[in-house]
């Protein structure tokens, strides 16, 4: 080899001990979308048990999580989840991840699913009704049961004739002021209810927060009316293809502790395959 080429080779091989020596990134950490030094998550600062400003929520914990497997901190950028959320975080490029999203909403890009969910009935453990597992169920008729209006067991219900004796609570609130699903869970434990349909990690959540032993069964049965499981995805911002491909690989390698974080917030988590609850052991 002439002395030229031996000189270049040793450069090149030096060079390669040096960048090893500072520490190359990770595989994980090679594409966060924006090129900050931190993950920047876009988070509704009151949300629970979703986000919240002071770290509690499971979205936290996940985005803890992931910040680990990047090596990088994680940043916020607070908005309330109400109208204009996406608008004024992720595609205002102030933030580059939200946790929470509802597959193939168009104004963001989805990731693949980190967990399903689905709506589940709340009740009081010793209840007649832990056996039920659909709302055509004959045990609830002339039942006072909590709904939150405009979701789809609100539609089941009315559809079985079961919204005359329950209880109505609104569905768009600015949660920093207002948590009629900690309300209703809160009357089921008084017995001022039989019992409340509501989203499987909002219900998991507030009867494991309660005081009163509450018991939930996700409503996986219903074979008429609109869907009551789904699945639920990352959002990143379109065009972000290496970013949105880093965080499919974040969830296809690391499902197992998501799952082990859901499962502390009392989550009740849905198989793809098999429609039906995810064991502690996947």
């Amino acid at each position: 080899m002439p002395a030229s080429a031996t000189r270049t080779s040793r450069r090149i091989a030096l060079s390669l001990l040096v960048l090893v020596a500072a520490g190359l990134p990770s595989p994980e950490r090679a594409a966060v979308a924006s090129g900050t030094q931190t993950l920047r998550i876009c988070a509704d600062p009151g949300n629970l048990p979703f986000s919240h400003q002071n770290g509690e929520g499971f979205e936290n914990k996940v985005a803890e999580l992931l910040g680990r497997k990047l090596d990088l901190p994680v940043t916020y950028t607070w908005f309330p989840q109400t109208i204009g959320f996406i608008r004024n975080t992720l595609k205002a490029k102030k933030c580059d991840l939200i946790l929470g999203a509802v597959a193939d909403q168009e104004p963001l890009q989805s990731t693949e699913p980190y967990y399903r969910s689905a709506y589940a009935l709340v009740y009081r453990t010793g209840s007649d009704l832990a056996k039920v597992e659909s709302l055509s169920d004959p045990q609830l008729e002339d039942r006072s049961i909590g709904i939150v209006a405009g979701t789809p067991p609100a539609t089941i219900m009315a559809m079985n004739g079961l919204l005359g004796s329950s209880k109505s609570f609104p569905l768009a609130v600015d949660r920093r002021h207002s948590s009629p699903a900690e309300r209703m869970v809160a009357q089921i434990a008084a017995g001022d209810l039989d019992a409340g349909i509501l989203w499987g990690p909002i219900a998991g959540y507030y009867a494991k927060q309660n005081s009163t032993d509450l018991m939930i069964t996700p409503l996986l049965k219903e074979t008429k009316g609109p869907q009551m499981t789904f699945a639920i995805s990352m959002g990143v911002r379109h065009g972000d293809h290496a970013w949105k491909a880093q965080v499919n690989n974040l969830i296809s390698t690391h499902q197992g502790e998501i799952n082990e974080v859901l499962r502390g917030f009392g989550i009740p988590l849905v198989s793809v395959e098999n429609h039906e609850l995810v064991s502690p052991q996947n």
